[in-house]
Formats: C-alpha cells, sequence, structure tokens
C-alpha cells in the first residue's frame, strides 16, 4: 500500500463526507477509496471512519490522524510546488476562511482575476462570521477583522475598516433622525443588532467624538449573528445599525440606506490576513496574502462616497 496515497485518499473522504463524493473528486472508483482507507484502518489498527448507509463520520481517533496528516500532507504539496513551479507558477489547493460580508461583496467578485493570474491554485473558501481553529480545521489563513490576540498566529494588516452608521430613509422619515448616540438608546428609536456566533452576547454600538466614548444597546427589534444578513436585516427598514462601510457604500451610493451620526463614527477596525506561526509560507499562500493587500487596498480607510 502507498501509505502517502491512502493519508490523502483518507484525508479527502473526510472532507467530503462521503466516499462517494471523494472518489469523484479524485477521479477514482469508490471500491478503491474504500479498500485504502480499510488497508490503512488495518495498518493502524484502529477504526478511523463510521460508515453508514447514508454518511461517514470520523471517530476520535480519526479527527486526531486527519489533523496531523494534514499538516503533513499540506508540506509536501508545498515542497513539490516550491521546488518544481517555485515563485513563477503556484499551484496547489488553498484553504481560505473569510467572514461572510467581506467574502461576499469584496473577494469572490473578484476571484475571476485571481484566477486568471493563478490558474493552477484551487481555492477553498469558507464564509462564515464564526472564528475557525487553523489547525483543527486544517486552513491556510483567515480574513477577519479585528484586533488580535493569540500569539501563536501571524498576522498581517490588509486594511483599516471604517464604520458607519445608517438606516433606510423610510425608517428615518417615520423615527427621525438621531442626532447623538444616546438618542439610540432612550426608546425612540429600534436598532437591529449583532450578536456573537461564539458566546451568543449582544455587540454593543461602539461610538466616538474626541475624548469620549459611548456603548450603546439601544432597543433591539432583531439581532442576527452573520454580516450579510445583518446588512440585510437594516435594508428592510427594522431599524438602525452599524455596520462596516465597505459593505453599507453601494447602498449609500444609491440612497437605500443614509448615514447618520457622522460625527460620532468609532475607532476603524484592522483587519488581517491570518496563519498560523507553523504553516510554512508556501509560493501559494504568498501569492494569496500579496493579492488580498493589494484586494482590500482601496478599503483602507479612505472616504469613497
Amino acid at each position: 500500500m502507498d501509505q502517502i496515497t491512502a493519508m490523502r485518499v483518507f484525508a479527502r473522504v473526510v472532507e467530503a463526507g462521503t466516499f462517494t463524493r471523494a472518489a469523484d473528486s479524485l477521479q477514482i472508483p469508490k471500491p478503491t477509496v474504500t479498500k485504502m482507507v480499510q488497508q490503512l484502518e488495518t495498518r493502524l489498527r484502529v477504526k478511523l471512519l463510521q460508515r453508514t448507509t447514508r454518511r461517514v463520520t470520523v471517530t476520535p481517533e480519526g479527527a486526531a490522524y486527519y489533523e496531523r496528516t494534514a499538516r503533513v500532507l499540506a508540506e509536501l504539496e508545498d515542497i513539490e510546488s516550491d521546488l518544481t513551479n517555485a515563485q513563477a507558477d503556484p499551484r496547489g489547493r488553498l484553504r481560505v476562511d473569510v467572514g461572510s460580508s467581506l467574502a461576499n461583496m469584496v473577494l469572490i467578485p473578484q476571484l475571476p482575476a485571481f484566477h486568471a493570474r493563478y490558474p493552477e491554485i484551487e481555492l477553498e473558501i469558507g464564509v462564515s462570521d464564526r472564528p475557525v481553529n487553523l489547525i483543527g480545521d486544517a486552513v491556510d489563513c483567515v480574513i477577519r477583522a479585528g484586533e488580535l490576540t493569540d500569539q501563536s498566529l501571524v498576522a498581517r494588516r490588509i486594511a483599516t475598516l471604517p464604520f458607519v452608521t445608517c438606516a433606510t430613509p423610510a425608517y428615518l422619515e417615520r423615527h427621525g433622525v438621531p442626532k447623538t448616540p444616546s438618542d439610540l438608546g432612550d426608546g425612540t428609536h429600534r436598532v437591529v443588532g449583532y450578536f456573537s456566533s461564539m458566546s451568543n452576547r449582544p455587540i454593543p454600538l461602539r461610538y466616538g467624538c474626541g475624548d469620549e466614548r459611548m456603548e450603546i444597546h439601544g432597543h433591539t427589534v432583531v439581532g442576527v449573528n452573520e454580516s450579510t444578513a445583518h446588512l440585510s436585516a437594516v435594508l428592510t427598514g427594522m431599524g438602525v445599525a452599524q455596520t462596516f462601510d465597505v459593505m453599507a457604500a453601494p447602498y449609500l451610493s444609491s440612497g437605500a440606506l443614509v448615514e447618520v451620526l457622522k460625527d460620532w463614527a468609532p475607532e476603524p477596525y484592522p483587519l488581517h490576513v491570518v496563519y498560523p506561526t507553523n504553516r510554512h509560507l508556501s509560493a501559494k499562500l504568498r501569492v494569496f496574502v500579496d493579492w488580498a493587500v493589494e484586494l482590500f487596498a482601496p478599503y483602507n480607510g479612505a472616504d469613497r462616497r
């Protein structure tokens, strides 16, 4: 048995969720996939997968084996890529995780340009606002906003994103235009809230003007934990919300949203591309990081409206 090939087949079954999808993606017969996984389990003397008629689940031993072998396979792929292609022709699979609204409104629309520049890189993009475990989830890098405290990660700042507070014209006509952040907390206005997908706690609206700082929770009529849905709720006229300028900009330009409390804009949020310290900076990861810096440069705090 070719152990490296068996490891790759096992990893693909874990990632695909079924033997059939794994076989299709590898372009080999399903019985071959099944046989190689069985041979691997026999060699290791441990059950890696639990099989039913509908799905495949990973055993605790299988999860641990996958986590370690995924890193080994990534390293092997990087070594081959660096030796055979170097910087001029990076290739291979790259796993990236991006927040929902940034993915949908900034990154994904520009993927054709990335593919044209690097046609041999296969991008797998996870889209959610939930933080991922870069090592445990075998992710090469993430793009996330906010300050970073995990010293085990390498972070490269690629932009600084301003916030805006906004609402629909129809909402402001009904409820009036807030003059200060306190107006959002006195019961006059409704707030479209955002709550953490990890802790389920609501995130307050933060404001600053000169040396003064305020946090407002307000009267929340609806709260969501995903940024694209958050913006969608604001566009329905449900209330006032605080979001990134890059998300609201097209709707502010069209008049679908109106910015309020301009003098109370909070400090912009840093945006980073992050990868583990133990992750070899392969050619494919290096060019993606450089491309991300280039991609987000126009959103680096400039007033685009």
